[in-house]
């Protein structure tokens, strides 16, 4: 299973097709910005440059952007925003310690882990990271509570519970890191990934989405210049 959207059979764009409409005022990405903290979906993050910097910085205007959430960081990911950032896509990174204990360091070893030791080879993210958190579990971000319950899950099998740290254990929790999720410039989410789905295939998912998305102006454009 790579993930609930599927490019040979495509959703209509603008939200999950088994959910109503989602307002854009949810997830907060679009206003309540101030220079030292994001809004994302009621709930308030501090917003560093790298997670871990004790520098709080602007967080960026989201507004009109594509904006990818992902439980992890690696190199992939650099690669992703250095090639659709031009495009209007946003990644921003949310470290997690719920899933084999693999984040267990304070916030202010998470960017010399990742430069050091995991991937290593002197590695520095170039999208958001935000402080480490809980994506499921009854002390989850609030900004993850609204992704998941507005997009299917990708998966039905958990791994092994020894490895899982939430309580309780919900069908659309996320199931492992690397899990992804894309949010449309109008604020409503439009695709969920399954954590082992090649990174190549969700590049391709998000340019046919951005293709979608110009093809749909290009038709709207005739029918307002008519009017």
């Amino acid at each position: 299973m790579q993930g609930w959207w599927d490019p040979a059979h495509p959703r209509p764009w603008g939200g999950c097709d088994w959910s109503p409409p989602v307002p854009a005022h949810q997830l907060r990405l679009f206003s309540s910005l101030s220079p030292s903290s994001l809004t994302l979906a009621g709930v308030h993050m501090c917003a560093y440059a790298c997670a871990c910097t004790s520098q709080p910085v602007p967080p960026p205007n989201y507004a009109g952007k594509m904006v990818l959430f992902v439980n992890y960081l690696g190199k992939e990911l650099n690669a992703l925003q250095d090639e659709l950032g031009p495009h209007g896509l946003v990644v921003l990174g949310f470290p997690s310690n719920q899933f084999g204990k693999q984040e267990p360091g304070q916030n202010s070893e998470i960017l010399p882990a990742l430069k050091y030791v995991r991937p290593g080879g002197g590695f520095v993210p170039n999208f958001q990271l935000f402080q480490k958190g809980d994506v499921n579990g009854a002390k989850e971000q609030k900004v993850y509570t609204f992704l998941k319950n507005a997009c299917p899950p990708v998966a039905e099998e958990f791994a092994n519970p020894k490895n899982l740290f939430w309580e309780p254990l919900r069908n659309h929790d996320i199931k492992w890191n690397f899990e992804k999720f894309l949010v449309g410039p109008d604020g409503v989410p439009v695709m969920r990934w399954y954590h082992r789905t090649n990174i190549a295939v969700v590049k391709n998912d998000i340019i046919a989405y951005i293709r979608q998305q110009q093809q749909q102006q290009q038709e709207q454009q005739p029918q307002e210049e008519g009017q």
